[in-house]
């Protein structure tokens, strides 16, 4: 007797409803689809879900624009518009257009990610349609960044000016600015965005563990942006061999030494444990991290001793590297950054200082907005007030801690 094939145990049962071949369908041609053919791609699948058309509009670099990806379509602020607003707010956004149709504008998020929008347009909303639509976006936002690792068509439309070739070799090294799950999340911010040449940040999610660096290398060229890669390439491989973060910093300073022994780099380390709130960090030559608990900065209450930068200087030094603990409490923040913040100049030639930044923190986080979205709003608060101008890289990266409510 021949042997069953394994469908013949999964039963007969009622066959695909409508929604799951659309399903099957557009998860086909997005896979074999080239990143420019999604948007008619998509707007084929809107005319089967019973909708109109549909717009694709990518956050640019700098979180101000919404850039749809088809010709023709106007570009949307994120401050200013309909659009913008659900991609700030994380949530369905309705308006109505001139001739009686409505507009849904859905975010587009990968994992933690915000990528953008979509803005769908029909005569009418009802549950079906709406949770089309949510699918439509969530199906889109893996596509886009499964595309974006290989092509430059996003890239180039998310640009708004040329990119120095420092900045460009940097950002090849940067992972999303936004990692998490619904314990903990990172989040960062970097400008100028074209121009950047000496910071960088980094982070990654494991089941129990949430890691987050932020780097400042000596230096704006080039020879800068080789630091950095040294820094994140040593700072992934001892985090993916297990290293604790003594070892961790240890394994930099040793490939500095080796390969730039003339180049140094600052820099704070960090791990959060997920389940429990514990903070772990190092402090190589930094300034230290900033808590926020109940909308306040807490003053000094993460400061510590600071060691040496990561390099030669840490190898010549008789002092060990060590790790400092504190213990989080559920919606607590803490606030990494590089000088480049604090020292930089507003009109008039006064320096931005810790005092004025502490400020700035408080009413980004006072409004009870996601920590993306709070970053977002204190870094354009930061270049607002200096016309766009910075002297030094500006980078911030925010870490959260929201474990589940056990009540």
């Amino acid at each position: 007797m021949g042997k069953e094939s394994p469908e013949a145990h999964l039963g007969s049962g009622p066959g695909p409803g409508p929604g799951e071949c659309l399903l099957e369908g557009f998860l086909a041609e997005a896979h074999a689809a080239a990143p420019m053919d999604l948007p008619a791609l998509v707007n084929r699948c809107a005319t089967a879900i019973g909708t109109e058309h549909v717009v694709v509009c990518l956050v640019d670099l700098q979180q101000r624009h919404l850039v749809p990806l088809t010709d023709g379509q106007p570009i949307l602020g994120v401050d200013s518009s309909t659009a913008g607003l659900a991609y700030r707010a994380l949530a369905l956004r309705i308006e109505e257009s001139g001739d009686g149709r409505l507009i849904a504008w859905l975010p587009m998020v990968d994992g933690a990610e915000r990528l953008g929008v979509i803005g769908v347009r029909t005569t009418s909303l009802d549950a079906t349609r709406l949770r089309r639509c949510r699918m439509l976006a969530s199906v889109l936002a893996m596509a886009i960044t499964s595309k974006r690792s290989y092509s430059d068509s996003f890239a180039r439309l998310t640009r708004t000016e040329l990119m120095e070739l420092p900045a460009e070799m940097l950002r090849a090294f940067l992972p999303p600015r936004t990692v998490g799950n619904a314990r903990a999340l990172s989040t960062a911010v970097l400008e100028p965005a074209y121009k950047i040449g000496g910071d960088a940040f980094d982070h990654s999610l494991t089941q129990s563990t949430l890691h987050a660096e932020i780097f400042d290398a000596m230096g704006h060229d080039l020879a800068s942006g080789l630091t950095i890669a040294v820094v994140t390439a040593g700072c992934r491989n001892a985090r993916r061999s297990g290293a604790d973060l003594p070892e961790l910093v240890g394994t930099i300073d040793r490939a500095l030494a080796q390969w730039l022994p003339d180049k140094y780099c600052t820099g704070v380390v960090t791990q959060l444990d997920v389940a429990d709130g514990t903070f772990r960090w190092c402090n190589c030559g930094h300034p230290p991290p900033l808590l926020i608990r109940d909308q306040r900065v807490l003053d000094k209450a993460l400061e510590r001793p600071a060691q040496p930068p990561m390099g030669l200087p840490a190898l010549l030094s008789d002092t060990p590297r060590e790790a400092y603990e504190a213990e989080l409490r559920p919606g607590d923040r803490v606030l990494l950054y590089t000088d480049g913040v604090t020292e930089a100049r507003m009109e008039g030639g006064a320096e931005f200082g810790l005092g004025r930044f502490t400020d700035t923190i408080i009413r980004a986080t006072a409004a009870g907005e996601p920590a993306p979205e709070a970053l977002r709003l204190l870094i354009h608060s930061l270049l607002d007030r200096q016309s766009d101008r910075l002297r030094d890289d500006a980078t911030m990266l925010l870490v959260e801690w929201r474990p589940p409510c056990t009540e």
